[in-house]
């Protein structure tokens, strides 16, 4: 990549200033014609009558909403970073163009500290771990979705398990709702208008019906199964059902954007006057899991957009809420607040995320509804007598934990760098026998340990015990349990941690409890 920085540099050095011009569409098409990719960026993206903005820099004009820097001189540091293959649009369909990437810095030192952690977070990569740990694996014959590997499967179903918990807890109810729909249902929604590219649809006796991309829909026609009174509410539907996204096959990457995937998807409706208990309930929940994680968060309030669809006071009710309970969560000032970003259908909580690296990821969600209740006609009696009072609209509110189980297992696998916390670990304990003579009580051991629910191996095998040790410490073995002759006697093990840690001999029994305690405790 040196050619492109020596070029860059010299760039810089030039201090060219960004000039930015404002032009009709009509305008941008003369300026680009010739160049098909941008012409046609123009022709669907522009509005017609309307304008867009393009930047010139030196000898260069192109597309841009910018801002940008006033002028090169003031970038001080940059670095190109990889390059890469696509094609135009994301579809193999379309010609074949080059990327290339890179990253600039007003400090030398901001620099160097990113490719520190650029370098930090190869080694962390959950696709390098997911395979080193024969924990995930994907085929050609079905791009875009993981196959869950026996030590995978462990950690994906443990996450979903704890989730689970805390349902129970919070007072969820969990529900199971089909994969495939008749399209109508999309159009009810309101998805199939904004949506219908991003799905799996196909012919049913000559009717289109498509497989779910997100449980919302489904969730309301529960919702409007039955007559419900304003006792019922809140009722919170929580549902782990199987989604599929069509998403482009180059923009498919690792577990990070999947073309099938779980969420940990509920769905609460409520009375108006409730919606500051269950958000603050969701908050809560929110900060035990990422508590639980080791992860820190950041709170930021997304109002009401201009395309805002529904009545102003609503929102204007709804927000004042959602602020209300954001002071009692988080204290004033404790969250900010993002004018005019909220969706189209309501307010919402956006929960950034930083892991061990303070990488920013958005995992999280609180989201109000306004727009699918009144789509699928939803209602509740009141109680009331007075006439045209008798039923109202429940608000829906959209909310997730982890998001998607797949995204989490790798924003996870890098947070911890491939050391899952026993609770979570698909590897937990090693029996590892000095000598084949005490094969058959290590065996005993591990059976134990098995019957109690713990992930546990016996290392059998003809290798030295070093080896073995070794070995179990490279697979991310939590503990590794080691048994001679004086264990075999005492009834005991001799315990070392994956760091290599000698912890000492205990009874089996006590050993037994204390990873009960562990496992507990989420530790």
């Amino acid at each position: 990549y040196k050619p492109g920085e020596a070029e860059v540099q010299k760039i810089v050095k030039s201090k060219q200033k960004f000039e930015r011009l404002v032009v009709t569409k009509e305008e941008a098409l003369d300026m680009f014609a010739g160049n098909p990719f941008k012409e046609q960026i123009i022709s669907t993206k522009i509005a017609d009558g309307s304008r867009t903005t393009v930047y010139r820099c030196g000898d260069l004009v192109d597309l841009c909403r910018g801002p940008h820097v006033p002028n090169t001189g003031r970038i001080k540091a940059f670095a190109a970073t990889r390059h890469s293959a696509t094609n135009w649009l994301g579809d193999t369909d379309n010609d074949s163009l080059q990327r290339m990437y890179g990253i600039s810095f007003p400090d030398k030192k901001m620099l160097k500290v990113w490719q520190e952690n650029q370098e930090k977070a190869k080694e962390r990569d959950h696709r390098r771990i997911a395979q080193q740990q024969d924990l995930v694996m994907f085929h050609e014959l079905s791009a875009g979705s993981a196959f869950w590997l026996p030590h995978g499967a462990r950690i994906y179903n443990k996450l979903i398990e704890f989730i689970k918990e805390h349902y129970w807890r919070r007072g969820y109810d969990e529900i199971i709702t089909p994969n495939i729909y008749n399209l109508d249902l999309w159009h009810q929604s309101g998805h199939a208008m904004h949506y219908k590219d991003a799905m799996f649809c196909f012919d049913v006796e000559g009717k289109e019906w498509a497989m779910k991309p997100m449980n919302c829909p489904g969730h309301c026609l529960m919702f409007a199964g039955k007559i419900r009174s304003y006792r019922d509410l809140p009722i919170r539907f929580a549902d782990f059902g199987v989604l599929h996204r069509n998403e482009l096959s180059g923009a498919l990457s690792g577990l990070t954007r999947v073309r099938r995937f779980q969420q940990d998807d509920a769905h609460i409706y409520c009375r108006e006057d409730q919606i500051e208990d269950e958000v603050l309930g969701a908050l809560d929940f929110m900060k035990s899991v990422y508590d639980t994680f080791g992860m820190t968060y950041k709170l930021e309030l997304s109002t009401r957009p201009a395309k805002a669809l529904g009545d102003k006071e609503l929102w204007d009710r709804a927000e004042a809420a959602l602020a209300r309970a954001m002071d009692t969560f988080a204290g004033k000032g404790g969250w900010r607040e993002n004018p005019g970003d909220g969706a189209f259908y309501g307010p919402k909580i956006d929960i950034k995320v930083m892991d061990a690296m303070e990488r920013v990821h958005q995992c999280a969600t609180v989201q109000l509804d306004f727009q699918l209740p009144i789509r699928f006609g939803l209602e509740y009696n009141t109680g009331s007598k007075e006439k045209g009072s008798e039923f109202a609209r429940p608000v829906m509110v959209h909310r997730a934990m982890l998001g998607s189980v797949e995204r989490m297992f790798a924003v996870l696998c890098e947070h911890y760098g491939g050391k899952w916390p026993l609770w979570l670990s698909p590897r937990q304990v090693m029996v590892v026998p000095i000598h084949k003579d005490w094969n058959d009580y290590s065996q005993g051991v591990r059976d134990k340990l098995h019957a109690e629910g713990f992930y546990a191996d016996v290392d059998l095998s003809k290798a030295t015990f070093q080896k073995k040790v070794r070995n179990a410490q490279v697979e991310q073995f939590n503990f590794q349990l080691v048994v001679g002759e004086a264990e075999v006697k005492n009834g005991t093990v001799n315990i070392r941690t994956r760091d290599n840690k000698v912890e000492g001999e205990k009874k089996v029994d006590e050993l037994i409890e204390y990873l009960k305690q562990l496992r507990a405790e989420y530790k």
